[in-house]
């Protein structure tokens, strides 16, 4: 009997100390760590936020060895970031919380990023519900108030700043095209709850059309800029497939614009003899069931040669917008005149009337233009405005006297010196047929 009972007793204390050894400190963590990993497809809208959050507190602390600095020219001030291995403290609510970096280099050469949030198991819920929304919000707020707005290509991990400065004010655009583009852009982003209501894919094609050198790229910045979209860039020279073109969906974030140049489907095949895209493929990505993967989003399509593309490519749903960018037109050039000598009044100086003549009948592009304003002889003034405008006549009649000489018939820029705005209706309500 006794020998039973020394058994029993031994039996408790080993499971005892076995229970004592693995609740103790070691062997219990009562610290829970979330990884949040740069992904690019998707893109991890967790790790976006937390880069533009974490510098919003303070990153110095007296653990902290090494910080990033960086500023671009047209940035006021310097902006930091954590570096790898760096760590910074932040309190919501009553959580003590600590985010870590960690920059890796995997055997295959791949570099992983990732934030690493640690705080109390207790509080899991709470931070999942309510801190991590707050610091997705914040990023937010901070991306508004920042006007930070990113170009991404994605062909490459390439990522900036985008600081180019065209808006709707400073481009060389009718008033009454650039009304209609903006009450559109507009409408589109306030209709979430329409297009879920229809049952439609939350996006909008655009497609910008016209000579070289007339303000496509710039169009497309005012848009970004207006909408506070970050902006893709594809090259469809780069795709190789029609599978990699619904990977380029997946990369895309909500509330971007994606810009795909030089669409001619033809040429395309024709400069890159590798590419295997397919016409089916080039619309299901368009507006098949890959498209619908994401919301608020934006498709700018550009060509010189709009009657080259496929029907197909036109048709609503896949580019929407019609948007032809014409050649420099009076009151475009009065944009540029008030964007690049400051003149307010063109209309009351003596050589704007034979400006306006020659822009009537001589093919220029804006960009060409711009190029203009910006030549001055050594000896001149850049605040002389007389020989500013006297260089354009020259240079618009040199232009106007090549036309006349050379004679060369452009069918495909033939569509008059306006420029114009159509606008497929057949995916709106009554609300559209105003535009």
């Amino acid at each position: 009997m006794n020998f039973i009972v020394e058994k029993l007793m031994l039996f408790i204390s080993t499971a005892l100390n076995y229970l004592a050894t693995l609740f103790s400190p070691g062997h219990y963590h009562h610290d829970l760590t979330f990884i949040i990993r740069q992904n690019s497809t998707p893109p991890n809208q967790a790790y976006d936020a937390a880069e533009l959050y974490l510098p919003s507190i303070e990153l110095i602390n007296p653990s902290t060895r090494a910080i990033g600095v960086s500023k671009t020219p047209r940035q006021e001030a310097v902006k930091l970031a954590m570096e790898s291995g760096e760590q910074v403290a932040d309190a919501f609510e009553g959580i003590d919380l600590k985010w870590h970096y960690v920059v890796k280099t995997l055997p295959n050469c791949r570099i992983e990023r990732q934030f690493e949030l640690t705080f109390h198991k207790k509080h899991r819920d709470k931070v999942m519900t309510s801190y991590l929304p707050y610091v997705v919000a914040r990023a937010e707020a901070i991306k508004e108030e920042k006007k930070i707005l990113k170009l991404r290509s994605v062909n490459s991990p390439s990522r900036v700043d985008l600081e180019h400065p065209a808006t709707f004010e400073t481009i060389a655009m009718e008033p009454d095209q650039k009304t209609k583009i903006i009450k559109d852009l507009d409408r589109f982003v306030r209709r979430r709850e329409f297009y879920k209501k229809v049952g439609k894919a939350w996006k909008r094609g655009y497609l910008l059309y016209g000579p070289p050198g007339t303000g496509k790229s710039s169009l497309i910045a005012a848009m970004a800029n207006h909408l506070k979209f970050d902006v893709y860039e594809l090259e469809l020279d780069g795709i190789y497939s029609d599978s990699q073109l619904k990977s380029v969906l997946l990369s895309t974030a909500n509330r971007s614009i994606l810009v795909i140049e030089d669409i001619d489907f033809g040429a395309v095949n024709a400069r890159n003899r590798k590419c295997g895209i397919t016409l089916s493929g080039l619309l299901n990505f368009m507006d098949g069931l890959w498209s619908s993967c994401g919301d608020e989003r934006i498709i700018v399509f550009t060509t010189n040669h709009k009657d080259r593309l496929e029907p197909a490519l036109l048709r609503p749903g896949r580019m929407d917008v019609h948007i032809h960018m014409s050649y420099c037109t009076p009151h475009a050039f009065k944009v540029l005149a008030s964007n690049y000598l400051g003149v307010q009044d063109l209309d009351r100086h003596p050589l704007y009337g034979e400006i306006v003549g020659l822009l009537e009948s001589t093919e220029v592009a804006p960009a060409e233009v711009c190029e203009e304003l910006l030549k001055r002889d050594d000896d001149v003034d850049d605040d002389d405005v007389d020989a500013a405008l006297q260089g354009v006549v020259k240079f618009l009649k040199l232009k106007k006297l090549e036309g006349d000489n050379n004679n060369i018939d452009k069918p495909e820029f033939q569509e008059g010196k306006r420029q114009d705005m159509d606008v497929n209706v057949n995916d709106d309500d009554s609300e559209s047929s105003s535009t």
